[in-house]
């Protein structure tokens, strides 16, 4: 299929999103350095139609709300600022949030009247002159108004970590290699993968031992912020909205390689013996291309059955991959080893697209109208004309959270 057109951004792009699947697209990227994030609005021919810098944390963040601004944190002076940028480029409503001068804004979500935000330490390329903190701060998740007024703070201990698969080697272990004593994190940040989703009336935030990949997801009640329901710790990986209320973990790494569905009591109803990057269908079917650390690659696109088995579908060369996207017609696209594939509900794969290519960070797929996917490789975006179905209707990633990027099923 052909390559319709491909554009460089000013630096690594972190996200791309849109509230019309026919474009313009809004990318949200670094700047000439880590501390400068630069947002920017075009169509999908490349066109800038504007383009604006802010200050950043190193890790640029943003989520399109439905009516098509930009909500971007960022650090100002004694405060963290989400801040609408309109679709015109103009600056639109501010909530200034009050926190601690060694926090900031880990993850947040949209929501319909106001925001969902996990707190972490802050970043030491942006922590102010003497605001080191004493001891790590503790993480917290808070929701708030759209004028940036709390109505909850939920503290988060994450609490002492073991996992079966870790291993120390040391003078206490008498230099021989054996399973690890249960350590208290150093350092807590967010999980990589999907930190904060929010189903109905239920958050899972996700926070995790920065060092060890360790960590725990935490199920909280949307009105009251209280705790549902805490994981036991586990390795990190990817996770999805399944339904109302309802979730998918996943696991790798240390030997787990796993994918959980949780309901809205936080208690885990199926498990699999795959992780992935997971599509759910509107009616509850979970599928999608599987996320192995290792090569040769022995990932498969899997199609995880009601009984907790898999269905096999086509294996697949390489490791990174974009998170996919599916049509109306069930069948999912997505980028993986310098190839656009799909796979069609047949579980057949096709190549639409290939090219020598081996960058590592890989965006989201974008299914827009008339068939046209857009996926970013680092700096570039690239949009193909294919013969794909308009976007599919379902819990995940389909709706807000794969065009506008925002993890939110209401």
């Amino acid at each position: 299929m052909p390559l319709s057109s491909r554009f460089t951004m000013p630096g690594q792009i972190r996200a791309v999103a849109t509230s019309d699947p026919s474009g313009p697209l809004t990318v949200t990227g670094y700047g000439p350095n880590p501390l400068a994030t630069v947002i920017t609005r075009v169509d999908l021919s490349g066109k800038v139609e504007w383009q604006r810098t802010y200050p950043g944390t190193g890790k640029p963040q943003s989520r399109l709300a439905t009516d098509g601004a930009l909500w971007l944190a960022y650090p100002d002076c004694d405060s963290q600022l989400l801040e609408g940028v309109l679709p015109d480029g103009s600056t639109g409503p501010t909530a200034r949030l009050e926190c601690r001068a060694d926090e900031e804004i880990g993850a947040f979500v949209l929501l319909d009247d106001g925001f969902v935000i996990s707190w972490v330490s802050g970043s030491g390329m942006v922590r102010r002159e003497g605001s080191r903190p004493i001891s790590v701060p503790e993480p917290r998740v808070a929701r708030y108004t759209r004028e940036g007024e709390c109505l909850w703070s939920t503290p988060i201990a994450l609490g002492a970590l073991s996992f079966p698969g870790v291993v120390e080697m040391g003078d206490r272990a008498g230099w021989e290699i054996r399973p690890r004593r249960p350590w208290v994190p150093k350092e807590i940040g967010i999980d990589h993968w999907e930190p904060l989703l929010v189903s109905a009336d239920r958050i899972a935030a996700s926070f995790t031992d920065t060092r060890g990949g360790i960590g725990r997801t935490f199920f909280l009640d949307l009105d009251s912020g209280a705790t549902i329901s805490v994981t036991a710790p586990a390795p990190t990986g990817r996770k999805a909205i399944a339904g109302p209320g309802q979730f998918l973990l996943g696991s790798q790494g240390y030997g787990a390689f796993t994918t959980g569905r949780f309901g809205r009591d936080g208690v885990e109803s199926a498990r699999w013996a795959s992780h992935g990057a997971m599509l759910v269908g509107k009616n509850g079917g979970v599928c999608g291309p599987e996320l192995e650390n290792g090569l040769p690659s022995r990932s498969r696109f899997r199609r995880l059955a009601p009984d907790n088995s898999l269905v096999d579908g086509p294996p697949l060369t390489g490791y990174y991959t974009s998170y996919p996207a599916m049509d109306c017609e069930g069948t999912a696209v997505f980028w993986r080893d310098g190839k656009l594939l799909a796979v069609d509900t047949d579980l057949a794969g096709h190549e639409l697209f290939a090219m020598d290519d081996s960058r590592a960070v890989i965006g989201r797929a974008l299914l827009l109208s008339e068939g046209s996917v857009v996926v970013s490789l680092d700096n570039e975006v690239l949009v193909f004309r294919t013969p794909l179905g308009s976007l599919a209707e379902g819990p995940w990633p389909c709706g807000e959270a794969n065009l506008r990027g925002n993890p939110l099923l209401s």
